[in-house]
């Protein structure tokens, strides 16, 4: 994939991830708007169900003060008809006459004012009575002209009793007038209002705090909560003790301090469920362009691994082949000198051919955990010395120079002498291809850390950046310098160091500085 197709992969990729979350924000936005709403309209339902309660159980506490009262006078009402239906139908077959007639009785009461808290001794209250009667004459005892022939029916039928409805609409109108007229404090106590209040909440699941107050006209009454405060996003209110045309000067707020908790506690679960979920497609999304930019730099990688294999073969083949081509010139093949000259070419090309199939090889087992490696106790100045040993001539052939400076008194390291000499080797071959003048080298050790030796290694090299230096330790990778050839390898010498390190419980660190140089810091664990 060309570097435009991936930007163009990723963007929309991006793109797509940034309209996923912001789509998710929104509906949990909305969300949020639609619970306050409810949260809104059940409030304002419960304590418009806890007005109506409070002026139904006023008015039955009237109701049964004014029946108790009306009950115990012990004198007779003053009766009177305020109405009068009448109805009469004769029956020519079984010539009987039917009168039927409805009245309505207005009886007078005086009832003591003290209970309505007037100055008056007392107040005329009426009742109002239906009276029912129906007679039937069964001869011609009636006289069309309206006048009674026989003084008794023959059937007469009555029933009386009270006008619930109108009854009811009257003692209304009284409740209403009365009240009126009684202060707030006498309605209704403080504790009664939050004792209704939260049974209703209670009762419809509204379980938050909640603080009350009852205004009159605007003002604050004694009726209120200790620490009611008005608030305009969280107070809710109704009209309280309304007349019979429906008007109040009183009003009912309440408060809710932690409504916006309570709405959130409702949808929490939907919430870090949409959260987890968002979370879930964002790793994945960074997992997948993680795995996307690793595949696009392994494919550099291992596109700069076969130009440098390509490169490191094709010398010593294209040598090989001159070599042979020497040897079979008939004035070189009685020559001696010059055919064992040729052979020893021949077979040194051969060696480091081999050698670089080794080294990938020796990465792949390791990577596999299939390379054997046998430990056993060595002085580490001992291997350090063996190591500088087979890299002196390389070092005198570039002429450069190396100095230890082995400072550690506690040496003694379990480790496979074979590899780990091989370790040092590599590091001191890289020093010597990363100096771009006379390569100087320092291999110092110590004992700075308890229980540890630490070996330093420290070149004039070209250096490193900070990138490379995170990723220096990486199979194939190698830092870009324009001219992928300038320096021989495949990337993979310090990978192999590293899995030999890490094999040997040790640690690897490098410090360098583009331009001055690389130092490598290698720990390890001592023999108790």
């Amino acid at each position: 994939m060309n570097k435009v197709k991936f930007r163009i992969l990723v963007f929309f990729m991006s793109v797509s991830l940034i309209g996923l979350i912001l789509i998710k924000f929104y509906w949990i936005n909305l969300l949020l708007q639609k619970s306050n709403e409810q949260f809104k309209q059940n409030v304002q339902q419960i304590i418009g169900n806890v007005s109506e309660k409070v002026n139904e159980r006023e008015f039955r506490n009237f109701f049964a003060t004014y029946k108790k009262i009306a009950d115990s006078l012990g004198v007779m009402p003053n009766q009177k008809d305020i109405k009068n239906f009448l109805y009469i139908s004769k029956n020519e077959a079984t010539n009987e006459t039917i009168i039927y007639s409805n009245s309505i009785i207005a009886q007078d009461y005086d009832i003591n004012a003290t209970f309505f808290n007037k100055l008056a001794d007392s107040v005329p209250i009426q009742n109002f009575l239906a009276e029912r009667k129906t007679k039937i004459y069964k001869s011609t005892g009636f006289d069309r002209a309206g006048i009674t022939l026989k003084d008794k029916p023959d059937i007469s039928i009555e029933n009386k009793g009270n006008l619930d409805r109108l009854d009811k609409v009257q003692l209304e109108i009284v409740y209403y007038d009365v009240m009126s007229q009684k202060t707030l404090a006498d309605r209704i106590s403080k504790d009664d209002l939050e004792r209704i209040l939260r049974k209703e909440l209670i009762k419809n699941e509204v379980k938050t705090p909640f603080e009350f107050g009852v205004y009159n006209n605007g003002l604050a009454t004694k009726v209120t909560s200790e620490n009611f405060e008005y608030d305009t996003k969280n107070t809710f209110g109704v009209p309280i003790f309304q007349d019979i045309d429906g008007n109040s000067r009183y009003e009912l707020l309440v408060t809710f301090p932690q409504k916006s908790k309570y709405v959130l506690s409702s949808i929490i679960w939907v919430i870090m469920l949409s959260i987890m979920l968002t979370m879930i497609i964002i790793f994945t999304y960074l997992s997948a362009l993680r795995q996307l930019i690793t595949q696009k730099q392994i494919s550099e990688i291992k596109s700069d691994f076969i130009n440098n294999m390509t490169h490191e073969f094709k010398t010593p083949i294209a040598t090989i082949n001159l070599a042979l081509d020497a040897i079979r010139n008939p004035k070189i093949i009685d020559d001696k000198e010059k055919v064992h000259r040729y052979l020893q070419m021949i077979k040194d090309e051969n060696k480091r051919m081999h050698v670089q199939v080794d080294n990938v090889l020796r990465i792949s087992k390791l990577e596999k955990k299939e390379l054997d490696i046998t430990k056993e106790p060595h002085d580490l100045h001992e291997i350090i010395e063996e190591a500088v040993e087979h890299i002196s001539l390389i070092v005198e052939d570039s002429q450069g120079k190396i100095t230890t400076d082995l400072k550690a008194t506690n040496t003694n390291v379990l480790l496979n002498d074979s590899h780990f000499v091989n370790v040092i080797v590599n590091m001191l071959d890289n020093a010597v291809k990363y100096s771009v003048d006379k390569p100087i080298i320092e291999i110092a050790t110590e004992n700075s850390a308890v229980g540890y030796v630490l070996i330093k290694i420290k070149d004039n090299g070209i250096g490193m950046s900070k990138a490379a230096q995170k990723r220096v330790f990486e199979k194939f990778y190698r830092e870009h310098t324009g001219n992928v050839h300038n320096v021989k390898g495949h990337g993979l010498g310090l990978s192999y160091v590293k899995q030999i390190i890490d094999d040997h419980n040790g640690l690897i660190s490098v410090e360098s500085e583009k331009g001055k140089g690389s130092v490598f810091t290698i720990k390890m664990p001592l023999i108790n």
